[in-house]
């Protein structure tokens, strides 16, 4: 029996489920070197903001039993360079739908960003990272409350046609208000969990393992806190959520589709095995097989 990966995002139709989660694939040109990129169901590039960056200082990534910290800091060639090159070059090793991720540190600079990329015909999906610092806020990210996190969901559905899916940070205190907040003023969906808030000390040193003193944890240590917020979240909102974070076998896949996902991302394994992708999309028909499911889609938020 051929099993059937697909599923579907506000109607864009994608052939599996699994997604290289933003800023651990790029913009697909050195993974398209190791295998066949095509096997995936889409891809969420880089985090992209108006201006490039340089990012943060080094070092930047700490390693964990369970995962690894990072603090990049948006490294990234800026909008214009992301349109005119980026873009352009991941269409031609890639022919499924893309999902462009979007980061910015002022309201303005979202519904720039935004308004630039809903007109490129290669992008599917917008995707806008949410867990930034608010610049004229005292640092705060937009995504750590309800009302900040709705003005730029609004603010960037009032520049794009396009299905746009408020990424949300998972350093909050009750998750279920934000997305509520960005389903109100118009997501279209949300992805979920962003990376947790982690520090690692250099015992020898006594000192901070990261220039930046702090980053965002993730790997397979918060795939638990990872399903929780999906399930909360998938039952108090009716539009469709990807569910990310720790995700790293087929059986996680299948595990954040109960709890209610529509789809799912692969981040930090990216980096501890390249090949993860595409060993998960190999061998969730077997997991099914032995499950006895048919139909992925079947099973989404059948957990209540």
């Amino acid at each position: 029996m051929v099993r059937d990966l697909s599923t579907t995002l506000c109607g864009v139709e994608l052939d599996n489920p699994i997604i290289p989660a933003s800023g651990t694939f790029g913009f697909g040109a050195e993974m398209s070197d190791v295998y066949d990129i095509n096997i995936l169901g889409s891809i969420s590039f880089k985090g992209t903001t108006l201006d490039s960056r340089f990012g943060n200082p080094t070092p930047r990534i700490a390693e964990c039993s369970s995962g690894m910290i990072n603090s990049v800091g948006l490294q990234n060639p800026g909008i214009d360079a992301v349109i005119n090159h980026e873009l352009p070059e991941l269409r031609k090793r890639f022919h499924k739908p893309i999902i462009a991720n979007i980061s910015g540190f002022s309201i303005e600079e979202y519904t720039e960003c935004c308004r630039r990329i809903d007109s490129e015909e290669q992008v599917e999906i917008i995707e806008v990272n949410v867990s930034c610092p608010n610049v004229h806020n005292g640092g705060m990210a937009f995504g750590t409350s309800p009302e900040s996190a709705a003005a730029v969901t609004a603010a960037v559905k009032a520049v794009t046609t396009k299905p746009v899916f408020i990424k949300l940070s998972p350093n909050v205190t009750d998750i279920v208000s934000i997305a509520r907040a960005c389903e109100d003023a118009g997501a279209d969906g949300l992805t979920l969990i962003n990376t947790m808030l982690g520090m690692r000390i250099d015992i020898a040193r006594r000192r901070p393992v990261i220039a930046n003193k702090m980053g965002g944890f993730s790997g397979r240590a918060i795939f638990p806190v990872a399903v929780r917020m999906v399930y909360q979240v998938a039952n108090a909102c009716k539009i469709p959520v990807i569910g990310c974070g720790g995700v790293a076998t087929a059986e996680d896949t299948i595990e954040m589709m109960m709890a209610g996902a529509s789809a799912v991302q692969v981040g930090a394994e990216n980096l501890r095995n390249p090949f993860a992708c595409k060993e998960i999309i190999e061998n969730l028909p077997k997991v099914m097989e032995r499950l006895g499911l048919e139909r992925l889609r079947d099973i989404i938020g059948v957990v209540k």
